[in-house]
């Protein structure tokens, strides 16, 4: 596709990838006054695309909007090797990247999950705290215009989201009243779903098919939030363009990248500074890609730590089966109430960290989990397809269980020596096995959520354990930190190795937490995005 204006010759900002923290960046740079190039190797997608509104819906989630790349293959997508790992990473390559396909779950993570190895000896703590992280959380709430209600006990008091919380429905309501029961914590769960019509989107009417994009135009995917404000200040955008190289001037700073546009040609983009945000697999990826005399094992990797540490979110739940009827058909797809009862260590019960929960609604008559839950297709065909409709259409909810995931590096994206993109381009290999601790705490948080079902009132109860497909959340494989032996780059995503050379995405973090991780993703790459205009005048840049 053409680029949305004219690239400048040498720009002073590089961005590659146009997801979550790409789009962030590149609307306050932007805005700051900044030239800014953004190569994303997918396209613009039109909400008319989606098919959430249309008979059709359930049938296309199993090709066209699969979360799968292998699944889906489409030309912007890149496979990946999977034969090595427990999980399949889920993504996608488009302007706003993988919050066209997200639930929109929009949560900050705990002030617990930046002091991991103070508290609790494992890990490691992330060089700031949550408390240096709020005004930034509290900014992209605003940004993305998050549906919540304040006062959650399970967090510190802080401002309140600009939009009431969407309705809980009576899943949600079921579902607390177990808690209730059992005197367990629970809460109204946020979204960046507009409750109310806010900056150009439509109020959600709960069509319930965000996995497979939001054909009202209410969820907030990063094109719809931030691209038109970057456009609108001069930002070029550039699609189709999937990039294989990063460069390198004289004195080895980063000077641009090399890419291969959609009809083959090859080319090259020059820059002052390069922002890499291609996820948690496609970032360490593109930087081992990028080898040269000064970095044979790859782009900014003194420390032998990029790819390592991958962290994926194992997920497991369990659905109850409800003798009345709950609407479960309803939006949103993702979460109407959540739980951090079980959140914080307990070594009593043999394993550290724990987890969070979320309601999530059973679907239409396929089920929710029908397109990537890993079941054999003949159980939502033919006579299974009718006796479990029976069951389960509009009576059955469930609760959704995200375990954290320590960073462990043995679990990996390496390159993969045979497969390759449709452009020759090596594909990334994942290493990826659920530790020990990981099986422990999934199997305490089943049981505790078959309590929780119970006492609500189900009548049938089935759990899944240990999803293939739930890798939505691509972690740590460029981790930041104040140690250049421990880490690949700094507090604010500058590489220890190349100093004009950032990254943003998810694959800075330290640890996962328990929570869906685009909501901390953007006030991360917020927080950098806005020390390195503070900076402009220090900040070194290529030749």
């Amino acid at each position: 596709m053409a680029p949305q204006g004219r690239p400048p010759q040498v720009a002073d900002v590089l961005i590659i990838g146009a997801g979550a923290s790409g789009s962030v960046a590149a609307k306050h740079l932007a805005a700051n006054g900044f030239s800014v190039v953004c190569l994303e190797q997918g396209g613009r997608v039109d909400n008319a695309e989606f098919w959430g509104n249309k008979p059709e819906w359930e049938l296309m989630s199993q090709k066209r909007w699969h979360p799968n790349p292998n699944v889906r293959d489409l030309e912007q997508d890149y496979p990946v090797d999977t034969s090595e790992s427990d999980v399949n990473p889920l993504m996608y390559s488009a302007v706003g990247g993988s919050t066209i396909l997200y639930a929109a779950h929009w949560q900050r993570f705990m002030p617990s999950d930046f002091r991991v190895k103070t508290l609790d000896g494992v890990a490691d703590d992330w060089p700031f705290t949550y408390e240096d992280l709020e005004p930034f959380y509290d900014q992209m709430d605003i940004e993305m215009g998050v549906s919540a209600l304040n006062g959650d006990p399970a967090y510190p008091p802080g401002k309140a989201s600009p939009l009431p919380p969407l309705p809980i429905g009576k899943i949600g309501m079921k579902a607390a009243e177990g808690m209730n029961r059992l005197g367990w914590h629970w809460w109204p769960a946020p979204n960046s779903i507009p409750s109310k019509p806010y900056g150009g989107r439509n109020q959600c009417v709960r069509w319930g098919t965000c996995l497979t994009g939001c054909p009202e135009r209410a969820k907030a995917s990063f094109d719809h939030t931030h691209w038109p404000d970057a456009l609108r200040d001069g930002a070029v955008l550039i699609t189709g363009a999937r990039v294989r190289e990063i460069t390198l001037d004289a004195q080895n700073r980063a000077n641009g990248a090399t890419y291969i546009d959609r009809q083959g040609r090859e080319r090259h983009q020059k820059a002052q500074t390069v922002i890499v945000c291609a996820n948690g697999v496609g970032t360490p990826r593109l930087l081992q890609l990028s080898t040269s005399g000064r970095f044979p094992n790859g782009l900014a990797n003194s420390s032998g730590l990029v790819g390592k540490n991958l962290m994926m979110h194992p997920y497991a739940a369990v659905t109850g089966y409800f003798d009345e009827p709950l609407e479960s058909w309803l939006g949103p797809a993702g979460q109407t109430i959540q739980s951090m009862q079980f959140y914080e260590t307990d070594k009593s019960r043999g394993f550290v960290r724990g987890a969070k929960w979320q309601v999530m609604p059973s679907g239409g008559p396929l089920g929710m989990r029908a397109a990537y839950g890993g079941k054999p297709l003949d159980e939502a065909w033919g006579a299974n397809l009718h006796r479990n409709t029976r069951k389960v259409f509009g009576r059955a909810f469930e609760w959704g269980i995200i375990a954290e995931d320590l960073p462990d590096e043995t679990n990996a994206v390496v390159l993969d020596p045979v497969l390759k993109d449709s452009d020759g381009i090596a594909a990334p290999k994942i290493i990826y096995k659920n530790s020990d601790n990981t099986k422990k705490m999934i199997d305490f948080h089943l049981e505790r959520a078959k309590e929780a079902m119970l006492a609500a009132g189900a009548v049938d109860i089935s759990t899944t354990p240990l999803m293939r497909d739930c890798g939505w959340h691509l972690m740590g494989t460029c981790r930041m930190g104040n140690d250049p032996e421990r880490s690949v780059v700094d507090q604010h995503g500058r590489s220890h190795d190349v100093p004009n050379l950032f990254v943003y995405d998810g694959s800075v973090f330290v640890t996962s937490s328990g929570f869906n991780p685009t909501g901390t993703i953007a006030a991360v790459a917020l927080r950098s995005v806005k020390h390195l205009i503070a900076n402009r005048r220090d900040q070194q840049v290529a030749a």
